[in-house]
């Protein structure tokens, strides 16, 4: 899939980056904008597949170009590219439907990755703007209450490094059924499913996941 996209942020250096990449990427670029308004308006015009917004915007802010189009009903699918990493904009942006939230000294690295997950309707959240959330900060209690036993064996050892041959060895199951867990853990944890996000999480929950 080619999606169709609309671009804005005011940082017109910044702007034309974002642009020139996606263009060298062959994507549909429509239109672009240097301000929150102008960008909604060229949503409301064009209907494109994905708008892609800095957070901070004169006029109107990335997070109010959202509501606008959550509001109207508009399909539109949102990506957010910003320098903020508090939590509280983060659970703004998912209480929205904002299906992309990126860091930007990591946009370029992570924007057709995210393109990808939202087009295969899957949000993409940077992990380490993850890591910021209360989402990723489960007690042992709330992880025993979100995810199955064996879910959580399989967690244990993907925080031990081990692969999912190793893992389907260790727990006599196959390889499939070991994928299959792991998407759904990720699916539970909304992280991406194509990056290491969730062995980063393991790693970091592994004190909460022994017995």
């Amino acid at each position: 899939m080619n999606p169709s996209i609309i671009t804005a942020d005011d940082h017109p250096f910044l702007l034309k980056g974002l642009n020139d990449f996606l263009i060298e990427n062959k994507y549909n670029i429509l239109d672009s904008a240097q301000d929150g308004n102008t960008a909604y308006n060229l949503i409301v015009k064009h209907k494109p597949n994905i708008a892609i917004l800095d957070i901070e915007m004169p006029k109107m802010t990335g997070l109010e170009v959202a509501l606008n189009c959550k509001k109207n009903n508009i399909k539109t699918k949102i990506i957010l590219i910003t320098l903020h990493k508090e939590p509280d904009l983060i659970y703004q942006a998912k209480e929205l439907n904002v299906e992309g939230y990126i860091l930007k000294e990591f946009a370029i690295e992570e924007i057709k990755l995210c393109i990808e997950e939202i087009c295969q309707n899957r949000r993409y959240y940077s992990p380490i703007i993850l890591h910021k959330t209360k989402s990723l900060q489960l007690n042992k209690d709330d992880i025993l209450a979100i995810f199955t036993p064996s879910e959580i064996k399989i967690l244990r050892l993907i925080a031990k490094e081990k692969t999912n041959r190793e893992i389907a060895e260790m727990l006599f199951i196959s390889i499939r059924t070991v994928e299959k867990h792991r998407s759904n853990i990720i699916n539970k944890l909304e992280i991406p499913h194509k990056t290491n996000a969730l062995l980063l999480w393991a790693i970091e929950n592994q004190e909460l996941l022994l017995k």
